[in-house]
């Protein structure tokens, strides 16, 4: 068959036949040989299993009867099952790859597999749900669009041909032999390439000739085939040859944009969370190779639009149960309770279907307007719901709860019975409306900004796009149903190894002392380590040695470069170009010649070596940022649309209010400066003209040193420069002065010419399309963003030559492609020149929540690490410039040639011991705390009490020996540990403003790409250590801290995990229990870093609670501190912690410990509080009313506390029963630029620090006056 439908393999055939030894005289038969057998052998075996041994055929007796399930058949036999799936998977696999595909597709058509599996009684059982999906796929991949010799991939009109000349020879072949089928040979191809047709034309035929039909006719199977004998058999073969196979675009667009109930609590399409690895799924894998652009795209957009999936029905999960569905007494559906992201619909609509498109049958678009109130919600929540926007996602849900509670069997029930989850929906919001009907959050420009008001009412009304697929399949079901740099010379010597560079000057001379800038002429190619270096390559200083040594008395060729004198920029400041504080290292520099040549660029950066650095003087008003992420840009300027168009609109009055000024300095009328256009013409009129006359004038008086001073036209405009512009001392030197007096007036009647468009322009739309697709040179967004807005970009005509994508290791493959493809083409041709993938493939890879598709479809493969594996050349940065270089040899094992810049061993702050610790970084051994080691309140939810408690007390340590806030963050492997050390800190930092919160508290996961100078990082596990084990995550926890790092964990358990020796076997050769250096009782010291003190003032902490007695008295020693400098005026202050003092009735001023004024600036508030101590717990009696901030959630779990009436018996001691606490939960920002954290008029009784008060102390009727600053994250908080 393979070579009649291939009649150039035949010639081919015949040659190799010939080619063939003789043995034993005779010719071999090459089809008899094991090579060609065995795989046939192993197909035919499988089928045998799949008749036979799947479902036993055997008499069973009256004893039997419970073997027997609900079809009639024995029980299935599990491992035969799991071998028939696991045969699926190896015969797919070896079809969805060029090489063995060639040879398996014509056996798998031969032996009809899929015809037989089809048939089999396991495809139609239920027990064989998920072979059935194992053998749909292997239909589509034994009919993949692709020539099996060539490789090349078949146009939609090559396939349909072929189809057509298939049925064309039958319908010939019928006419000529068959008449019982001449109905069938005069019939038009459109009414019998259908399934159901086809089978009922050859349904007039009898077995026999059906079987000569088929088997000796047509080939398709073999006679001696047992299966041949059965009609059925010989009907699926003949449908499955001949009847038209759906095109993949039209299968692609025919799916649902978003997930429905039915593929949501498929476990086989999309598995729950605790996939082990052990059993096969219907799943695409992303390997290496792929049979076709198409092949790839379609398995990335499968397992993407799997893994959303996922995510949605984890949030479904979460949101509904809260709800408390029900059925009232009207037989409708009622909710008792309530859920932060799920709101029940008041009243939904279809508002408008319009017709398909030509040669579509789904309808062009269903819009539907939903109804809902906000009236239950408090003010934070409502926000959230008010704040939705265009083009956000919405599901809609149909719930009907059961009348009677579930009985036992429905206990086992699916998760959507449970719930009563009837229909799950998707839809996109295309505009929300309040109770009056105002428009709100619009970003279309049909609302000004001063036009906005907030909105009214508690009804919101949104307008959504329903999914046009899923409602056409919906509409059928009923129907059918009923249903970027400056070097010095040392530094391009370094850069260019294999070349004997010499300097010269402008005019040809030897330049004996080089001073940047430079210009150099590169050649055509560069030789060496200049270029980008191969993935299996050692490092460029290596290569270049290699190279030094093999031929020593080789010569270099010569690379000439020459002083550069660059032209004045202009006589102001703000003219000068910005310049690099770090030089480029030699590899940094190859990078950059790499990127900027036509094609693909791939940078593997290492922790700190500075690949996200853009060290480029590239003006603001070039630069534009897209999409949610340019609100969270620490910056003071505003790169959004609608930021970067205010801020031309401001730039333009500022410019036009300098041309007012020239007019004025050259006696002219300041109407020039009305608008741009006028400027224009001023400029071409008065200002061009008059610097062409003085450059002519300036010819012929070249002699004199004073002529340019005398005679330049706007001297008196340039009068309030910084310097005088010109000394008259030299002709060259005030001329090249007056040059770049010019260039800074061109340049503002540039932006001037920039800014016109933005005065014809009248609506904000407008003028943010035009800054994007023609102001804007740089262009940031995120990847998400970039495909959400692709068919905006096409629309507007964006176009782009340079892509530039960072963190590229962190992408899924899908994600890294789409921003590719965001312009039309040109000629046929794309634009797009030169692609940058900058990323680190040893640190964590893409977020892939589901294991199934993360281990079993390798989904979190990334397109940057598939490249580095097959072996595309890359360029490896090899210096770190974040840490000092004892902690990076923490990780910098696990890359090639990881060194440090020089900056590194140089600067102070690196070379400076941190004060109060003998160590730089140190692992802590945490014993079980309080009998417990770590715990799981919840499945896949780790907690250490006793390390949550040691990181805090430590990180309470540094903050009362002055370290700031904003230069710690702590760190854990778990959501679980997050939120329970977040829950420690507020109830002993938040309430202390002179200890407050650190800069952050979050996992190490979502802490990749930052850094901060000291990290606490809490490893959790004691029993296994998890997920830690993959050596990326341990990269990433490692090399987020620049000073200091300090690791809590089990000694016991990492230290005995293979992977993680390099680091721990670094980390155990210190002590494993926190070494302090008690000498030091502020945050400075003259201290060596490698000295960690004498020995007398090292202290090495026993636990947990000697950590809390040090605190205690660390912070009594810094009251008697403040008390001896502030004399008796606050001697009633003097601290004590006997029963006597605390009895009386005293007003106070408690002055916190003062912080460094450099880094966090005072303000003082009135507040009423007694403030002894830090981290102490209540004494018995006393009542407590605190503000509690609990600190905000990241977006993969939401952490929400309501008002509420607690007693804490967490941590350094018990409340008593008595005590009562009363906490108003507001929301502590992680970050100072987030969210400012502001306390006013607190009242506080609070004597907790890290021991108990004697039990008579009470602190009924004490009032004190705190008039300490409070500050939070580096900002003051009041």
């Amino acid at each position: 068959m393979e070579l009649c439908h291939n009649l150039g393999l035949i010639k081919k055939w015949k040659r190799m036949i010939r080619k063939e030894p003789a043995k034993g005289g005779q010719h071999s038969d090459p089809s008899t040989t094991v090579e060609v057998t065995f795989l046939r052998n192993l197909i035919e075996e499988f089928l045998e299993i799949l008749d036979l041994q799947v479902f036993p055929r055997r008499q069973l007796s009256s004893e039997d009867d419970e073997l027997i399930d609900g079809t009639g058949l024995g029980l299935a036999n599990d491992a035969c099952v799991l071998y028939c799936e696991r045969f699926m998977e190896f015969l797919i696999d070896l079809l969805s790859q060029l090489p063995t595909r060639r040879y398996l597709r014509p056996l798998v058509a031969d032996v009809a597999v899929v015809a037989k599996c089809h048939l089999s009684v396991l495809y139609r059982h239920e027990r064989g749900k998920l072979f059935a999906q194992l053998v749909d796929l292997l239909q589509f991949y034994e009919g993949f669009e692709i020539n099996d010799h060539t490789g090349t991939q078949l146009t939609d009109h090559e396939v349909l041909e072929s189809h057509y000349s298939r049925l064309q020879s039958f319908q010939l072949l019928a006419f000529k032999k068959m008449d019982k089928l001449r109905e069938l040979s005069l019939t038009n191809i459109g009414s019998i390439h259908k399934r159901a047709n086809l089978s009922k034309k050859l349904s007039v035929l009898s077995p026999e000739e059906l079987r000569d039909l088929v088997c000796c006719e047509l080939k398709l199977v073999s006679k001696e085939d047992p299966w041949s004998e059965r009609v059925d058999f010989l009907i699926e073969v003949m449908v499955s040859f001949f009847e038209k196979q759906q095109s993949q675009k039209e299968a692609i667009n025919a799916l649902p944009l978003y997930p429905n109930e039915q593929i949501m609590w498929d476990e086989s399409v999309v598995p729950s969370i605790n996939y082990s690895g052990e059993g096969c799924l219907a799943l695409p894998k992303l390997n290496l190779q792929f049979l076709t652009l198409h092949d790839y795209l379609l398995r990335n957009f499968n397992l993407f639009r799997l893994e959303s999936t996922y995510e949605i029905r984890e949030d479904i999960q979460e949101a509904v149960p809260h709800l408390l569905a029900y059925i009232n007494n009207e037989g409708e559906t009622a909710f008792r309770g309530w859920s932060r992201m799920a709101v029940p619909i008041k009243e939904f609509k279809i508002s408008e279907v319009k017709q398909p498109n030509i040669g579509e049958v789904k309808p062009s678009s269903v819009t539907a307007e939903v109804t809902y109130s906000i009236s239950s919600y408090r003010a934070q929540i409502r926000s959230e719901w008010d704040a939705l926007k265009e083009h956000d996602v919405m599901f809609l849900l149909s719930i009907r709860p059961s009348f009677e509670p579930l009985s036992a069997e429905e206990v086992k029930a699916s998760v959507p019975q449970k719930l009563g989850l009837q229909y799950v929906r998707g839809c996109e919001i295309i505009e929300i409306r309040d109770e009056e009907g105002t428009l709100m959050n619009d970003f279309s420009g049909k609302i000004k900004r001063d036009e906005w008001k907030p909105p009214k009412g508690e009804l919101r009304t949104v307008t959504v796009a329903l999914d046009t697929a899923q409602y056409h399949m919906d509409v059928n079901n009923i129907a059918e149903k009923g249903a970027e740099d400056v070097y010095d010379a040392d530094h391009l010597k370094e850069s260019f190894v294999d070349y004997e560079v010499s300097f010269i000057n402008s005019d040809g001379t030897q330049n004996l002392d080089p001073r940047p800038p430079f210009k150099i002429k590169l050649p055509r190619t560069l030789k060496g380590s200049s270029g980008a270096l191969p993935g299996s390559a050692v490092s460029t200083a290596g290569a270049a040695n290699d190279i030094n040594m093999v031929d020593a008395n080789h010569q270099k060729e010569s690379l000439i470069i020459e002083t550069y004198t660059p032209p004045d920029p202009g006589p102001y400041p703000q003219d000068q170009p910005k310049q690099n504080s770090v030089r480029f290292t030699p590899t940094q520099v190859e990078a950059i010649i790499s990127g900027i040549q036509p094609g693909l660029t791939m940078v593997v950066g290492p922790p700190g070596t500075g690949k996200t650095d853009t060290a480029r003087d590239v003006p603001a008003r070039y630069l534009l940022r897209l999409g949610q992420g340019e609100q969270e840009l620490a910056t003071d300027l505003d790169f959004s649309r609608q930021g970067r168009v205010n801020a031309m609109l401001v730039r333009r009055l500022e410019l036009l209010s300098e041309v007012e000024r020239l007019a004025r300095s050259l006696q002219l009328p300041e109407d020039v400066g009305y608008t741009c256009e006028t400027a224009g013409y001023f400029w071409l009129l008065h200002v061009y003209s008059r610097w062409e006359q003085f450059l002519a004038a300036c010819a012929e008086n070249k002699e004199k040193p004073t002529f340019v001073r005398d005679r330049f036209p706007f001297k008196e405009f340039f009068s309030d420069t910084p310097c005088p512009v010109f000394t008259g001392e030299s002709f060259e030197k005030d001329m090249r002065a007056a040059m770049g007096c010019f260039r800074h007036l061109k340049t503002m009647f540039q932006e001037l010419e920039e800014c016109r468009a933005f005065e014809l322009l009248k609506s904000t739309a407008d003028r943010a399309n035009y800054l994007m697709t023609k102001q804007a040179k740089i262009v940031a967004m995120t990847c998400t963003h970039a495909a959400l807005k692709r068919k905006d970009f096409l629309q507007l005509g964006f176009k782009y030559d340079n892509l530039l994508m960072e963190e590229s290791a962190q992408i899924l493959e899908i994600e890294t492609f789409i921003p590719m493809l965001l312009q039309r083409q040109e000629d046929g041709h794309a634009r797009l020149k030169r692609c940058i993938l900058i990323g680190d493939h040893h640190q964590l890879p893409p977020v892939v929540k589901n294991m199934a598709f993360q281990k079993y479809s390798h989904m979190d493969q990334s397109l940057f690490t598939r490249f580095v594996r097959l072996g595309i050349p890359y360029i490896e940065l090899n210096a770190q410039g974040r840490a000092r270089p004892s902690i990076a040899k923490l990780y910098n094992w696990r890359y090639r040639d990881l060194g440090d810049l020089p900056y590194v061993k140089k600067e102070v702050i690196f070379n400076r011991a941190n004060a109060g610790f003998a160590y730089d970084y140190q692992l802590v051994d945490v014993p079980d705390y309080l009998g417990k080691g770590e715990t799981t309140p919840s499945p896949w939810f780790y907690q250490n009490e006793g390390e949550a408690e040691y990181v805090v007390s430590v990180y309470i340590y540094m903050r009362l020996l002055g370290y700031p806030a904003n230069k710690i963050s702590i760190l854990t492997t778990y959501n679980g540990q997050k939120l329970l050390i977040r829950d420690v800190i507020n109830r002993r930092c938040v309430p202390y403003d002179f200890i407050g919160p650190p800069s952050k508290v979050t996992t190490v996961d979502k802490f990749q790409g930052q850094q901060n100078d000291f990290i606490l990082l809490s490893l959790v596990r004691t029993r296994f250590v998890g997920h830690l084990r993959d050596v990326r995550r341990l990269v990433v926890a490692m090399s987020r801290a620049r000073l200091g790092l300090y690791v809590f964990c089990r000694r016991s358990l990492f230290e005995q995990c293979y992977e993680l020796q390099p680091t721990f076997q670094l980390l155990l050769k210190r002590p494993d229990r926190l070494a302090l250096n008690v000498n030091e009782i502020t945050s400075y010291t003259e201290r060596n870093v490698e000295d960690p003190g004498p020995k007398h003032h090292i202290h090495l902490v026993s636990g947990i609670e000697e950590m809390g007695s040090i605190i205690e008295r660390q912070y009594q020693e810094k009251l008697r501190y403040q008390f001896e400098q502030n004399g008796a005026y606050f001697s009633h202050l003097e601290p004590s912690v006997n029963a006597d003092g605390a009895q009386n009735r005293q007003q106070t001023v408690d002055t916190d410990m003062p912080e460094q004024t450099d880094d966090m600036p005072h303000e003082v508030e009135e507040a009423t509080a007694v403030d002894n101590h830090v981290a102490r717990d209540i004494p018995p009696e006393s009542r407590q009313e605190t503000v509690d901030t609990d600190m905000p959630e990241r977006d993969d779990m939401q952490h929400e506390n309501e008002e509420a009436r607690a007693v804490d018996n967490h941590t350094a001691g018990d409340l008593p029963p008595d005590s009562r606490q009363q906490t108003v939960d507001t929301d502590m920002p992680e970050q100072a630029h987030d969210m400012p954290h502001k306390s006013e008029e607190v009242t506080t009784v609070d004597n907790h620090v890290a021991g108990d008060m004697p039990p008579k102390s009470s602190m009924e009727d004490v009032t004190t006056v705190d008039s300490s600053a409070s500050v939070e994250n580096g900002s003051p908080t009041q």
